[in-house]
């Protein structure tokens, strides 16, 4: 740490058709070997690297379910879960905030009333940033175990394979069970099945 912390940010679940969607926010204490993409890790690595993570460094995560998600829109719902997952780790961590790296191309600076902190929007970020890295790969881990609770409760939908996306074996089921309070009715194959149904 030179200025302050710098802490990275990314989210994971904003293109499911059900469940929260969820942003991971990590301060790194020391390099952690092997930091990726969550995305381009095998399940095994990633749960390895999130151990690590929760042991080595500082982190929190957030989560924003389908009823804000509807009432926000997903980039809305999105921008509020970073602000969360930052709030909680901000508050964990003694001196100041050097910077928030965030993946993607916009922030929730101007976005969202309770942002306070200076922060850049890096394209490819969970690529190239490692404490990027570990943001995503804690807010993937963490979204994966809720889908495969809510796939407890309704094992119809395939959510512990799935994740919630709208994979055919999703969609098939929601034609036949319908829609259930963990899915986001403001998403269009969602909200047209509705309308389907009436």
């Amino acid at each position: 740490m030179t200025n302050g912390w710098i802490i990275g940010v990314d989210e994971a679940g904003r293109g499911p058709l059900a469940g929260p969607v969820v942003a991971g926010a990590v301060a790194l204490r020391a390099p952690i070997a092997g930091l990726a993409d969550s995305k381009k890790l095998s399940a095994k690595k990633r749960a390895l690297l999130e151990a690590q993570i929760m042991e080595q460094a500082h982190w929190a995560y957030a989560q924003v379910g389908v009823e804000e998600i509807d009432r926000f829109n997903i980039f809305g719902a999105t921008m509020v879960a970073m602000t969360r997952a930052v709030e909680a780790l901000v508050a964990r961590l003694e001196g100041p905030v050097e910077v928030v790296l965030i993946d993607g191309n916009k922030t929730p600076e101007g976005r969202v009333e309770q942002w306070r902190w200076p922060a850049r929007a890096i394209i490819g970020g969970d690529a190239i940033e490692p404490v990027i890295s570990a943001a995503s790969i804690i807010a993937k881990e963490h979204r994966d175990r809720v889908m495969r609770e809510l796939d407890v409760a309704h094992p119809h939908y395939g959510w512990a394979r799935n994740a919630g996306y709208g994979t055919a074996e999703h969609m098939a089921a929601m034609r036949e069970h319908g829609v259930c309070a963990h899915h986001r009715r403001s998403f269009r194959p969602v909200a047209e099945l509705l309308v389907e149904r009436k």
